[in-house]
């Protein structure tokens, strides 16, 4: 058994498709297929079964895919050590954010950080606040970024920005001049999203149940509230960094109503030893 035929293995395992796992290997399928064929012939055993067009991880796959996954992370905590050694000429970095982070804190900081140290790999995935505090708490990845507040005792708090959140609606929708928050028709992110924990702690401050709202859509991406709430009769609440483009273009209005400031997070686990290409873009976060 070879690390590359593992390594197959495992992509292919997860996507249960052997083509998708081709293309996120830079391979043909046709080696990919090998390099099943080759594992399942030389020690006897079916990792998948072809059920009609597709294939599926059989009882003994899952159990294999298991031990596989664990040896590619120790060869990966290998090469992390390796990189630590020769300065930061090769090695990656894993970070998981919200949405929000993601799109328009987290970008100009990975640019320079790329630029200080163009060897490191950057690998980059989008979540919500409790999908990241797990990818953390994990390992699968060594930062999180999430917005607002989070009680995780395995896990490093640490802020590194602010972000303030608006409520808006279409700009042709007729607005009262002071509304009534549980009187309006909302759209909302899911729940477990930075973006709708903050929103529903600051409604508490004000004395207002989030039961009481009338919520007609839960959507999972910041994109599609916008263009939701862009078509009809609703009003949401999204950061303003996300919405002042349309705000300025004259497709949305902001209802008149001061919300606090929410704080950006970092997360880390406590216990966890960082490696190097962490260490050095942990500052790059504040500034």
């Amino acid at each position: 058994m070879t690390f590359e035929q593992l390594r197959i293995f495992v992509a292919v395992a997860e996507r249960e498709h052997l083509t998708q796992a081709a293309l996120a290997l830079r391979l043909t399928p046709s080696a990919v297929s090998s390099a099943i064929k080759s594992l399942e012939t030389f020690y006897g055993i079916h990792l998948f079964d072809r059920v009609g067009r597709g294939i599926q991880l059989t009882r003994e796959g899952k159990l294999f895919l298991q031990e596989a996954k664990g040896t590619l992370a120790k060869v990966k905590s290998a090469e992390a050590l390796l990189a630590e050694l020769g300065n930061l000429k090769t090695g990656s970095l894993d970070i998981q954010a919200s949405q929000t982070i993601a799109n328009y804190w987290l970008p100009q900081r990975l640019l320079a950080f790329s630029q200080a140290y163009p060897g490191i790999a950057i690998n980059v995935a989008i979540g919500n606040t409790a999908s990241v505090a797990a990818a953390v708490v994990a390992g699968d990845v060594e930062f999180g970024f999430i917005e607002g507040f989070l009680d995780e005792p395995a896990l490093a708090l640490s802020p590194v920005g602010t972000d303030k959140l608006v409520i808006v609606a279409s700009a042709s929708q007729k607005l009262a001049a002071q509304c009534e928050l549980t009187s309006l028709r909302w759209i909302m992110r899911e729940p477990g999203s930075g973006t709708r924990s903050v929103f529903e702690r600051a409604l508490r401050d004000m004395g207002i149940d989030p039961i009481r709202l009338d919520v007609a859509l839960v959507l999972p991406s910041n994109e599609a509230l916008l263009t939701a709430v862009m078509s009809g009769s609703y009003v949401t609440a999204l950061s303003e960094s996300i919405v002042k483009p349309f705000i300025e273009n004259g497709q949305l209005q902001v209802v008149d109503l001061d919300l606090p400031l929410r704080r950006f997070t970092l997360l880390r686990h406590k216990e966890r030893h960082l490696t190097a290409p962490a260490k050095k873009f942990e500052p790059y976060c504040h500034i």
